[in-house]
């Protein structure tokens, strides 16, 4: 049997570990509560102002205005889903559809379709069709169905127009139907209702998302993706169709419930 002297060199590590243990216990606890809410406000609100809101950002030189961490989530997404058509609304300077549309180069597959209320560039790229005029005009709305129905495979919609909440919520009722089972909608920039430095834009995408949600068991929000790299500009914003569902089931996109002529 071991002597008293032998066993508490043991006994001593074992008590060390347990305090270091309980410890490291104690600091996760804080860090899950408020603590970890203001530090990721507080760094999330410094890397904004530090990027000018990611406007700076290019691809390939050209200008993407896109918070880099949500863009190479997407990169995973659509490498994974592998979608025929991807449908964005936002064109803006266009970089971002460029970059979709050279990742579709890299797999040899998929389209781009982007709309938006004026033309803010000069890119062209084979795999990308721009659209002109509010995304929730009859006019984009109908042409983006019929290039949905001519798909063969994923489709994939991305919401990057006019951030206000009723067009946001005009815009998913339009979008999500054509959304295909397992793919997403994604609402980008709910981050305005969620720093206090974007305030001026509220109500944002949040309040469109998290009602659209309760009417539409269909969809759920992948907060996987949007804690990818912990930072995002699309809080709650990866809206899932759930894969037993149809695309012809349970979401109305009627154009005559749309009333925003202010519309991007």
């Amino acid at each position: 049997m071991a002597t008293f002297r032998e066993r508490f060199p043991r006994n001593r590590r074992d008590v060390v570990l347990a305090i270091d243990a309980q410890f490291r216990r104690l600091r996760k606890a804080i860090y899950r509560g408020p603590v970890r809410e203001a530090g990721h406000r507080l760094f999330f609100t410094e890397l904004v102002e530090a990027t000018d809101n990611f406007g700076q950002i290019t691809w390939l030189g050209r200008p993407i205005w896109q918070n880099v961490l949500d863009l190479w989530t997407i990169q995973e997404t659509l490498y994974e889903l592998r979608p025929a058509l991807l449908i964005e609304t936002g064109t803006n300077r266009g970089g971002s559809s460029f970059f979709f549309a050279q990742l579709f180069d890299l797999m040899d597959h998929g389209r781009v379709i982007t709309s938006d209320v004026e033309r803010l560039h000069d890119l062209h790229h084979p795999r990308v069709e721009y659209l002109i005029g509010s995304s929730t005009s009859p006019e984009v709305i109908g042409h983006v169905r019929s290039a949905v129905a001519q798909a063969d495979g994923p489709v994939l919609v991305i919401l990057d127009s006019d951030h206000n909440a009723r067009h946001v919520t005009n815009e998913l009722e339009l979008y999500a139907p054509l959304v295909t089972p397992g793919s997403y909608i994604i609402v980008q920039d709910g981050s305005i209702d969620t720093l206090r430095l974007f305030r001026v834009g509220r109500p944002g995408p949040l309040p469109a998302i998290r009602d659209f949600l309760a009417r539409h068991p269909e969809f759920d929000s992948d907060r996987t993706k949007e804690k990818r790299f912990v930072i995002s500009h699309s809080p709650e914003g990866w809206l899932r169709r759930r894969p037993d569902t149809s695309t012809d089931k349970g979401v109305s996109g009627s154009l005559d419930s749309v009333r925003d002529s202010t519309a991007r």
